[in-house]
Parts: structure tokens; C-alpha cells; sequence
């Protein structure tokens, strides 16, 4: 794939705490640059950013991150306030105690209720693949397949491990027709990501494959 292909698959992410206005500026700058899927940025500057941005480029942001233990009341009201100031998409963490806890109808009841609180724009599940089980993957991918949400997300990032080929592959054989994928956390080069993609990724989370177009052309 052309290196201009996989870039448009990119949600370009900064979601590191000490992030300022400054860095998320530039990152919306290089989303527009390089023509990203998005930008995937903290709730707090979402505003700010599309009315930066305009409609030159999507706005991502996320919610119940990265622990995914709000309540699901907390969960919508974030949501909610995303949508009104302006998000295009919504990457939400599961709760992943109730799955452990096998209440996979509460999973299921919260992701619809930040479905319906994402009124038509793009959902994400994040699910936090490095913390479960293979037979929780699988129950997952049911899930979200039967929630409505748009994609199933493998990693926040910020736990002990990011996507991996064999979770992308694993998604891949169990979500049901019309669920994507998306690979987040560790993706370090456009080769690793042509992989991801080649196994059934349709976006990537990752901020390095900017920064190596932006190093090739000093």
C-alpha cells in the first residue's frame, strides 16, 4: 500500500495527560497535512479543535478513558457533551470488571446507551485486548457486534500492552458483517501498520507514522 493510503486510516492521537493546546494544534495541523481519518485528542480541547479544524478534518475523542469504570450515567453525559462540541467520533472504554464478571448484558445495555447518546456519529469500543482472555475477545466481539457500534477498538494505550496481530486476526474471524476494526497502541512503523490492515484493521491509533513522514522530510 502507498504510505498516502494507510495514513488516511489513521486516527492521529495525542491523549497524554500534560497535553496543551499547543500540541494538539499541531497534531490537527499535521491531520490536515497528511490527510488522517482523524484526530483523536482529550474531550477537553474537542471544541476548540473543530473550531479550528472546521471541516477540514474529523474529531475524535474519548470516553470512560482509559479505565472504563464510570458509571454508564457518566459515560453518556461525557458523550453527550462531546457531540455538542463538536465531535465526529466517540471511542469508549468498556467496562471490563462487569465482562470478568460475566455481566455481558450491562456491557451491552452501557455501549447501546453511548450509542444512543453519540446521535449518528462514529463509535468505537475500546475493549482493552493486553487484560482479557481469548474466550473474553470472542464474547466481546459479540457484543459490540450486537450493541450497533461501529468498530471494535483493541487498546486505550495506556495499559500493559497495545494491538497485536493475532488480536486483529482474532476479531476478524468473530465480529459479525458490518463491525471494523481498529488497532491502537504500539504500531511503530508503515509496515507493522500494512499488516494490521492486510489482517482486517480498517483504522489505526497511532501518532508515530506522522512523525516518520514528518522525519523524512527534514
Amino acid at each position: 500500500m502507498e504510505k498516502n493510503e494507510i495514513l488516511a486510516k489513521v486516527d492521529h492521537t495525542l491523549l497524554a495527560p500534560e497535553a496543551s493546546w499547543e500540541q494538539i494544534r499541531l497534531i490537527c495541523d499535521q491531520g490536515m497535512k497528511y490527510q488522517t481519518a482523524s484526530v483523536c485528542i482529550p474531550s477537553g480541547y474537542v471544541k476548540e479543535a473543530k473550531d479550528y479544524v472546521e471541516d477540514r478534518l474529523a474529531i475524535c475523542t474519548v470516553i470512560g478513558f482509559p479505565c472504563g469504570y464510570e458509571t454508564t450515567a457518566v459515560k453518556v453525559f461525557q458523550t453527550e457533551d462531546a457531540v455538542k462540541n463538536g465531535a465526529d467520533e466517540i471511542d469508549m472504554v468498556i467496562n471490563i470488571g462487569w465482562l470478568k464478571d460475566h455481566k455481558d448484558d450491562q456491557v451491552l445495555e452501557e455501549i447501546k446507551a453511548v450509542r444512543r447518546a453519540c446521535q449518528g456519529k462514529v463509535l468505537k469500543v475500546i475493549i482493552e485486548t493486553c487484560l482479557l482472555t481469548e474466550d473474553e475477545k470472542i464474547r466481546m466481539c459479540g457484543i459490540v457486534t450486537e450493541s450497533g457500534a461501529d468498530y471494535i477498538k483493541t487498546s486505550t494505550g495506556f495499559s500493559t500492552a497495545g494491538a497485536t496481530f493475532e488480536d486483529v486476526a482474532l476479531f476478524a474471524a468473530h465480529v459479525g458483517p458490518g463491525v471494523k476494526i481498529k488497532a491502537a497502541g504500539g504500531i511503530k512503523s508503515f509496515d507493522d501498520a500494512e499488516e494490521f490492515i492486510r489482517l482486517g484493521a480498517d483504522r489505526l491509533g497511532t501518532s508515530r507514522l506522522v512523525k516518520i513522514m514528518e522525519a523524512e522530510q527534514k
